[in-house]
């Protein structure tokens, strides 16, 4: 329960779990630290920001959201990859470290090495955010090739995911960990939105604690579907074209192997293969 003039902290799985309530807040959301994220935390009015470092991998992808919000005037941290699980926010708040933050968060206290818990009570200082975001960086969809008649579609985030998207091969910038760190056994269905593709690949993160951004490889195993990730260092998080043009394969699942993947292999290979399968 909110508690008049005191500014809040708000734990979210993910960025897509943005509500009215986040407005004037401080967030804590397991999502990456790319600029779609910090786009949606910036229209919902989030006073400061802290998201995942996803390992920082290629290009710093892992870390683009700072100083796109730095432009924008919010704060923002991220918590190493290591410290907490991925999509999960009430765990990087027990577990989390900071790794790095832009000028505005160093400004207010904030400083790598710190637990997330400290860091985000010292944003709480923070001015109401006021900075105008525009579309420029939302997360797009990209058509990258057809194989046998099967689509290689690319989706910057999952959130993207379109019913028509089922039987085709799918390749997304987001982590390949499901919201809220669930079992995979529980809600398999939910790797994919309910929408049957026909393979999958996702991006590891780095490889967050508990297995906690690869979850969605069993989740699809249970739905005999091949499904794969990419290594943080190989391709640009929240980037389906580099995760498509650069990907080299760090985990696959059981469907996968059944079917000649392996560690190693190209993304482009690899859904080259289940393409004539």
């Amino acid at each position: 329960m909110a508690i008049p003039g005191k500014v809040q902290i708000i734990p979210l799985d993910s960025a897509t779990q943005l509500g009215p309530d986040a407005a004037g807040s401080v967030l804590v959301i397991g999502s990456q630290a790319t600029a779609g994220p910090a786009l949606w935390a910036a229209k919902a009015g989030v006073r400061a920001l802290i998201l995942h470092d996803t390992g920082v991998g290629k290009d710093g992808a892992g870390l683009t959201a700072l100083p796109f919000l730095q432009e924008l005037g919010m704060p923002s941290a991220c918590i190493d990859s290591k410290s907490a699980r991925i999509s999960d926010g009430k765990d990087m708040l027990v577990r989390g470290i900071i790794s790095h933050c832009n000028e505005l968060a160093y400004g207010l206290g904030t400083a790598a090495g710190q637990s997330c818990q400290e860091a985000a009570e010292l944003m709480c200082q923070a001015t109401p955010f006021e900075g105008q975001p525009d579309a420029s960086e939302e997360p797009q969809r990209h058509q990258l090739g057809e194989v046998n008649g099967i689509r290689i579609i690319g989706l910057d985030t999952m959130g993207l995911i379109q019913d028509e998207d089922a039987g085709q091969i799918m390749l997304t910038g987001s982590h390949g960990g499901l919201v809220g760190g669930g079992d995979p056994h529980k809600n398999p269905l939910a790797a994919t939105r309910g929408i049957g593709v026909k393979a999958a690949v996702f991006h590891d993160a780095g490889m967050c604690p508990d297995g906690s951004s690869t979850s969605r490889l069993p989740a699809l195993d249970l739905q005999n579907i091949p499904a794969v990730t990419v290594s943080a260092m190989s391709a640009r998080i929240s980037d389906a074209v580099s995760v498509y043009e650069d990907g080299e394969l760090s985990m696959v699942n059981e469907t996968a192997r059944k079917l000649g993947t392996a560690t190693g292999l190209s993304a482009a290979d690899f859904c080259r293969m289940m393409a004539e399968k």
